[in-house]
């Protein structure tokens, strides 16, 4: 064992200072097929008017509002995509369905309910107003209109819009690629039998859930040879292809945690230990590129988590998920928060400040915060089902039950 030369960082200190060193990446075009939960780069503008042309809103006939209360002579129908070709003039009308193109000359659809029909004439009422029941050229959106921002994610909605003014692609932000991996003797890979003193690799696959949810390209390394020479060649192999790096474990201080000594030698540590409690050991560098990608895209993340299953996806979710929805440009980087009320008496930490892992439930027009139990570091239950994460700050003073506090939604129950 040896003594940390890295300093405790305040946790929202830590949290800063990942994202000032964490760039946008570059831009790509991608078929409306592939957008969906992607990130808009640019702003897009309707090139044309929506709609584009005057359509009907009902079932009825197509008229000129000066010819109210008169029986009116026929001359074809409006269907959608397939409109009446003529223009109307005084004394005639058009059948038209919803959606047909309101023909030339008229200026108001009168729904089918409000007419009388004898073959192939049909007596409107009186009182008929200009623009009624079609809806406009531009009622929707002008030539020029801004549709969607910058930092827009991609949804059915957004899709359906971009699709709706003829966009077949669509600017976004590269997804990050992502490389993962584990490292330690002591594991195995999951469906083979542990020996003695090894465990199952289980880090691995919770945080491949955690990236892959987070937008991120993963390429999984699997378990990392606890030998300084080998384990620098796997990490500098899989660098050539990734923006960031993922590993678990070996950020402590034992003599076999050789992550921290790696990064050190490959790049720049700037976060060697924080104050979270779990998490403390979290590490994270920034990595010189060999070739530069594209604009901010000139240096590799690497994200060095603790060993323990809940400190890995807890710092996953303080540090690096943020991280990885600012490279792909999203506006809100953080999850959401909603006020709770504790039904428990929430320890602090003395020096550390500490996420605890609470369940939810509705009481009356509140959210109730119940803990998950034991909040040990190595008990995955503990976050297993867990809603929210509570935040509790470093110090003496406990939180009581009863007391609101603002908590990082996970899921709502």
């Amino acid at each position: 064992m040896r003594a940390s030369a890295y300093p405790l960082v305040d946790a929202d200190e830590a949290a800063a200072l990942v994202l000032d060193h964490t760039p946008l990446l570059g831009v790509e075009h991608v078929a409306l097929a592939e957008a969906t939960g992607r990130v808009l780069a640019e702003d897009l503008a309707a090139e044309s008017p929506l709609p584009p042309f005057p359509s009907s809103a009902v079932d009825g006939y197509a008229v000129r509002a000066e010819d109210a209360g008169k029986t009116l002579r026929v001359l074809g129908e409006s269907a959608a995509g397939r409109p009446f070709e003529g223009s109307l003039a005084p004394g005639t009308a058009a059948r038209i369905l919803t959606g047909g193109v309101v023909p030339d000359g008229a200026d108001c659809v009168v729904m089918v309910e409000d007419v009388e029909v004898a073959g192939e004439r049909v007596t409107v009422p009186r009182g008929l107003v200009p623009g009624v029941n079609f809806h406009k050229v531009g009622g929707d959106l002008r030539a020029g209109d801004v549709i969607l921002h910058a930092g827009t994610q991609l949804g059915a909605a957004e899709i359906g819009i971009a699709a709706a003014t003829g966009r077949a692609r669509v600017p976004v932000h590269r997804r990050p690629r992502v490389a993962l991996m584990s490292t330690g003797d002591e594991l195995v890979e999951v469906g083979k039998t542990p020996g003695r003193g090894q465990i199952p690799d289980s880090n691995r696959w919770a945080l491949l859930a955690a990236l892959r949810e987070a937008g991120a390209e993963v390429g999984v390394l699997g378990i990392a040879p606890d030998d300084a020479e080998a384990l620098r060649r796997f990490v500098t192999g899989a660098l050539e292809s990734a923006d960031a790096l993922v590993t678990s474990g070996g950020v402590s201080v034992g003599t076999h945690d050789l992550v921290k000594p790696l990064l050190e030698s490959l790049g720049t540590v700037h976060i060697g230990r924080v104050k979270l409690k779990p998490g403390k050991p979290f590490t994270f560098a920034t990595l010189p590129s060999p070739h530069r990608q594209g604009q901010g895209e000139g240096l590799k993340l690497a994200f060095g988590l603790p060993g323990f299953p809940v400190s890995s996806l807890v710092t996953f979710e303080v540090f690096v998920r943020p991280a990885l929805r600012k490279m792909q440009g999203f506006a809100q980087l953080q999850r959401p928060t909603l006020p709770v009320r504790l039904g428990y008496d929430a320890r602090p930490t003395a020096e550390r400040t500490e996420y605890q892992r609470v369940t939810l439930r509705r009481e009356g027009q509140e959210l109730v915060a119940e803990t998950t139990g034991s909040q040990s570091s190595s008990r995955l239950m503990s976050l297993a089902g867990a809603h929210a994460l509570v935040r509790v700050p470093a110090g003496h003073q406990g939180l009581k039950a009863g007391t609101v506090v603002e908590a990082m939604i996970l899921a709502l129950p």
